[in-house]
């Protein structure tokens, strides 16, 4: 298909009821995957769903296979799984230890401190800088002096656009023999995540554009032989390797082979081209953000994410404005609420995410929006 990215993207796509700038929350699939995933459906309802998902085998093999190479991570394990808390939720339950310790970051995703929390590992808190970004030198020291059980790093937060140093602490982990664990959820599809990690996991709805309810969970495979699945498997399958195991249980096939198409699709535009072009459209929003009244832009003009953050100042409420965005001009933002990072956050925020169909003229056309959201709020 000729064209730039941003029009391939756009004419894959039905087009949008508004301007979409939520593609950290949810982004919009494409024909070809619905229609994927649609078409698995149909199949169920003429074979049954066991004949059908055997027939998908090789379209659900190609997913993982993607999966595992975004992720640098080409002879892993690789796990089905309905998202990315349930991706932590599986691995935590299955660790080697019965406790342990974890080191992430202050900004982590308040729901993954509650899943550490209930499967009973001790948090430790990761030195950062003022922006949230990862302290390099003094993380190594921290770590190397009182190793944890595992590093746990959200690589791009889901409050912040800040991009953590991902190759460095991968690199640090593997020198320190800790194994790391990244969670991708906003960062797949998005930044570079091919750096080795020990373990992986992500969802298909954000950057990579595929169905709601369906993630993945790529495992080094000797730590994944080591893991010990807390639910009893079926005697039929008691003798499977451990990542059969995981994905033992009903599942929505169609969604698996919905995300296994986007995957496909995301190589062949070419992630390096998609990440570029994201990190142009984040410096473009905050520049066209920069001087609106009543909100200061939280990241750095460069920094190299589409996410955009906006703190309210004088007395603006994100959420309100939020609401306004939809209801009167069809602009769909996100309300980030404190509890998505109760260490982090001191207030709520109002964040955007432009995907690559995006434009100059969208982003314009938010801030003037913006503008007259935060007037009509404040009266």
């Amino acid at each position: 298909m000729s064209g730039s990215l941003a029009d391939r993207w756009r004419a894959a796509r039905p087009p949008a009821a508004g301007l979409h700038l939520d593609s950290a929350a949810c982004s919009r699939q494409s024909l070809a995957v619905i229609e994927a995933a649609a078409r698995h459906a149909r199949h169920e309802s003429e074979v049954g769903g066991y004949v059908a998902a055997e027939a998908a085998t090789p379209a659900l093999d190609a997913g993982r296979v993607a999966f595992a190479a975004l992720c640098g991570m080409t002879e892993a394990a690789v796990v089905f799984t309905t998202g990315s808390l349930h991706a932590l939720d599986l691995l935590l339950g299955a660790w080697p230890s019965d406790r342990g310790t974890v080191a992430c970051l202050p900004g982590e995703y308040g729901p993954n401190l509650a899943m550490m929390a209930l499967h009973g590992f001790d948090r430790r808190l990761l030195p950062t800088l003022g922006d949230g970004r990862l302290a390099l030198d003094d993380a190594a020291l921290a770590l190397q002096a009182d190793p944890p059980d595992l590093v746990h790093l959200t690589a791009v937060a889901s409050h912040s656009g800040v991009v953590q140093p991902l190759p460095m602490i991968a690199r640090l982990c593997r020198e320190l023999g800790v194994p790391l664990v990244v969670d991708a959820a906003q960062a797949l599809g998005h930044v570079d995540c091919a750096v080795g990690a020990d373990v992986t996991y992500s969802s298909s709805r954000k950057w990579i554009a595929g169905p709601r309810g369906v993630g993945m969970l790529a495992v080094r495979r000797d730590l994944m032989e080591r893991l010990r699945p807390r639910l009893a498997t079926p005697e039929w399958a008691a003798r499977a390797a451990v990542a059969r195991q995981l994905e033992v249980g009903e599942a929505n096939v169609a969604a698996r082979v919905g995300f296994s198409a986007a995957l496909g699709e995301h190589l062949a535009c070419g992630p390096e081209s998609v990440r570029e072009r994201l990190a142009e459209l984040g410096r473009v929003s905050r520049m066209a953000l920069a001087d609106v009244a009543g909100w200061v832009v939280v990241e750095e003009a460069d920094e190299p994410s589409a996410i955009t953050t906006l703190a309210p100042v004088d007395g603006a409420d994100p959420q309100a404005v939020r609401d306004w965005l939809l209801a009167e001009r069809r602009i769909l933002t996100t309300f980030v609420a404190v509890p998505r990072a109760p260490l982090e956050l001191a207030g709520p925020l109002l964040r955007i995410s432009p995907h690559v169909d995006s434009t100059p003229e969208d982003l314009q056309t938010f801030a003037e929006a913006l503008i007259a959201a935060t007037a009509a709020r404040q009266r």
